[in-house]
């Protein structure tokens, strides 16, 4: 006799799509959430609901955020003149974790992979020309993962900002090939914004 208790397969079977997590991890996730008290679970799904609901990209940045701006492109005390573009939004916090970068952040959603379909208009590279084009930026630094990947975007965007007059870099040596900036310690990438070279 097959046992089957259609919630609890289903439950399993959403943290299951959760990246990193392997059927028996889903199952632990399942029997936890199971065995918190109602108003607990209740409070669970309301903030994963609140967070999808609230959470869209920055209007210039392209950074996750639940304002019109995000907190770091509002802030004057910023560096206005110097943009770091990164990946994802998880590369965002990993820099922020070093506390030594005090300018802007550009948020590509991605890069360019042809095998995995994902060309220059799947990213946010036009924002980022606008951005340029609206004059007061000095230097972009590329802070893509060194990948193949990452080093193509790099390139490719490097290629349409020379152009535009404004200084274009890539973060140095600290972070190694095929590394991602997310796992990164903050020494680490302290050194690679430090050491940063003009593409």
């Amino acid at each position: 006799m097959k046992y089957d208790v259609m919630p609890l397969t289903r439950l399993i079977e959403q943290f299951a799509r959760l990246p990193g997590i392997g059927r028996k991890t889903a199952q632990r996730l399942a029997f936890y959430v199971l065995n918190l008290p109602h108003d607990k679970a209740k409070e669970f799904a309301d903030t994963i609901l609140e967070a999808h609901e609230k959470i869209k990209p920055c209007s210039v940045c392209q950074n996750l955020t639940d304002r019109e701006v995000c907190q770091i492109c509002s802030d004057p005390a910023r560096d206005h003149s110097m943009i770091c573009v990164v990946e994802g939004p998880r590369d965002v916090m990993a820099i922020e974790k070093t506390r030594e970068y005090q300018g802007l952040y550009h948020v590509l959603h991605g890069l360019i992979s042809p095998m995995n379909q994902k060309g220059p208009d799947d990213l946010t590279i036009r924002q980022l020309l606008a951005r340029i084009q609206q004059g007061g930026v000095q230097e972009v630094i590329m802070a893509t993962n060194p990948t193949v990947e990452g080093e193509t975007t790099a390139m490719y965007i490097a290629r349409l900002l020379k152009p535009l007059g404004v200084k274009v870099t890539r973060l140095a040596s600290g972070i190694p090939m095929g590394g991602n900036l997310e796992y990164a310690d903050e020494v680490t990438l302290f050194r690679a914004l430090e050491g940063r070279q003009e593409l």
